[in-house]
């Protein structure tokens, strides 16, 4: 799930980012860092991070491999067509209508739930993942934590640092846990603010774990539910459900695609 529009801050983050002596000054590279991170604690402190945490926040390093990943983004500026090849839409289709085909009831019983049609889960899936085949290999915790340090985006990713040290306290995450380059984390790359407030528990096994494919669709779903999407209305663009394709993820090519390669999944 890359680049979400801005995940509202909850009361506890806000006061916390609102108090005198508390605010991290940001960096554009890693020498100040650690400096950040000590200031830092106090205000995930503020938030209700609890020690596991915050011993994350502690062991976090300088991710420069995000920086990188961060100020070279070009696949978003192709035009959709190109997009769409260079993201491999037709293997999606098909490998995704072969997914549906092989388990109906379980996507099913997420349109019932969430009025969310398979085509656009199995989209988002494939176009994020490979289907589970990669879930990156970059530290959650040091990717998302760098980007809150960041000067360019800081104010976007702080709520999601934030999330990230709560996932930890639950122990849906730990500190390696392993994400990709922005510090989306799963089969569907949440970022973790938003991962910590719409994960559900899809397989009740008393845990939410969105390295399980159950978990994660099933929180995808509840995430678009809960941005407005109306079940049984369309999800092109000019339908009432396109702008809630537009809140997972603000590319306008990406959207273009998930609803085009949703419509061909769903047939």
């Amino acid at each position: 799930m890359r680049h979400f529009r801005t995940l509202a801050l909850s009361l506890s983050v806000a006061t916390a980012l609102a108090a005198p002596g508390l605010a991290a000054t940001c960096g554009n590279n890693s020498g100040g860092f650690n400096a950040w991170k000590a200031a830092f604690a106090n205000e995930a402190r503020a938030a209700g991070v609890g020690q596991r945490g915050l011993d994350a926040l502690a062991s976090a390093s300088y991710a420069s491999g995000t920086i990188a990943a961060d100020r070279n983004q070009k696949s978003f500026r192709y035009s959709l067509s190109k997009f769409m090849q260079v993201r491999g839409a037709d293997t999606i289709v098909s490998q995704g209508r072969k997914r549906k085909a092989q388990n109906p009831g379980f996507y099913q019983s997420l349109e019932r739930s969430y009025g969310v049609p398979a085509g656009v889960l199995i989209a988002i899936h494939g176009m994020e993942t490979g289907f589970g085949g990669f879930m990156g290999n970059s530290s959650v915790v040091s990717a998302i934590t760098t980007l809150a340090y960041d000067c360019r985006r800081s104010s976007f990713f702080v709520p999601h640092a934030i999330g990230a040290l709560k996932l930890v306290d639950r122990g849906a995450i730990t500190s390696n846990t392993k994400g990709a380059k922005h510090g989306e984390l799963g089969h569907t790359q949440f970022l973790p603010g938003n991962a910590l407030q719409y994960g559900v528990d899809g397989n009740g096994d008393g845990r939410v774990d969105f390295y399980n494919q159950t978990d994660a669709l099933a929180s995808t779903a509840n995430f678009l539910r809960r941005k407005g999407w109306q079940p049984g209305q369309g999800y092109q663009e000019g339908q009432p459900n396109f702008r809630v394709i537009k809140q997972w993820n603000a590319a306008t090519v990406y959207q273009q695609a998930i609803a085009i390669m949703g419509a061909r999944i769903d047939g």
